[in-house]
């Protein structure tokens, strides 16, 4: 996807998913801790993205809560992460992952991250700049997220990344019972990984299966930002879909034993 990458980091294509099968799936009142993060004043920028991105949904099925310790994987704008910094508060962490691959596309994004991270609101933020194939995290964390970027680990201009490997690398990350928590833009159902570099789509069904050959347990899926509307044929940016692309969120859990 090349030139296209910091499209994909900025983007604000977000409606999409699929529907719920796990009982322990939230689907009620949204937690204090959640509600004063989405009402934080220093995203005071964001509030215009957060009916169609969900953010309220999609951050109570990553079930984050204070103090915990969150690796989220190519920060792009930092939508989500300005939220989890807030949930997780001074006692947890946000690691955020800036692939070298996808930096070089971004130099721009990469330093207004990397200033962002400086300040004193997000003193509990950290920059980690590594290859794409080699995720590393200085702790275990109780949760790694993805919005929009794990098709990006597919392409050829990401190394290529062996995913068989990067996906036990991310269950690694994980503490025992952690999430893996992906969110991405539909292809069409069979697909498997046609299409991550064309219309930056990947088939759902392809990421489960991929995603549990490193170990991990489906641990359900929210429908919050499907779009049945979405024919997955178009590319992710034409203005058709843009901004309204079917989504999955899919939750992995990493066994406490």
């Amino acid at each position: 996807m090349r030139p296209t990458v910091l499209a994909v980091l900025i983007a604000f294509a977000l409606p999409a998913a699929a529907s719920a099968q796990v009982a322990n799936l939230h689907s009620g009142a949204i937690t204090a801790a959640v509600q004063k993060a989405i009402d934080d004043p220093a995203r005071q920028a964001d509030k215009s993205d957060d009916a169609h991105r969900k953010i309220a949904a999609v951050m109570m099925f990553a079930d984050v809560k204070p103090g915990q310790s969150v690796l989220e994987l190519v920060p792009g704008s930092g939508y989500w992460t300005r939220v989890f910094s807030a949930i997780v508060g001074p006692q947890g962490h946000v690691y955020t992952v800036w692939p070298a691959e996808m930096a070089k596309y971004s130099a721009k994004s990469l330093a207004n991250w990397q200033k962002l991270a400086a300040t004193p609101h997000y003193a509990n933020v950290s920059v980690l700049q590594q290859p794409g194939a080699h995720l590393s995290v200085p702790a275990p964390v109780d949760l790694v997220f993805t919005a929009q970027n794990y098709h990006d680990y597919h392409d050829s201009f990401m190394g290529p990344v062996d995913m068989a490997s990067f996906d036990k690398q991310v269950y690694d990350a994980l503490k025992p019972g952690g999430l893996f928590v992906v969110i991405d833009h539909v292809a069409p159902a069979g697909s498997g990984f046609a299409d991550t570099d064309t219309l930056h789509r990947i088939d759902p069904a392809a990421v489960r299966k991929e995603v549990e050959a490193a170990g991990f347990v489906f641990d359900g899926e929210n429908n919050a930002l499907r779009n049945p509307d979405d024919s997955h044929e178009a590319k992710v940016f034409d203005k058709s879909i843009r901004g309204h692309t079917d989504q999955f969120i899919y939750r992995f859990r990493k066994p406490a034993k």
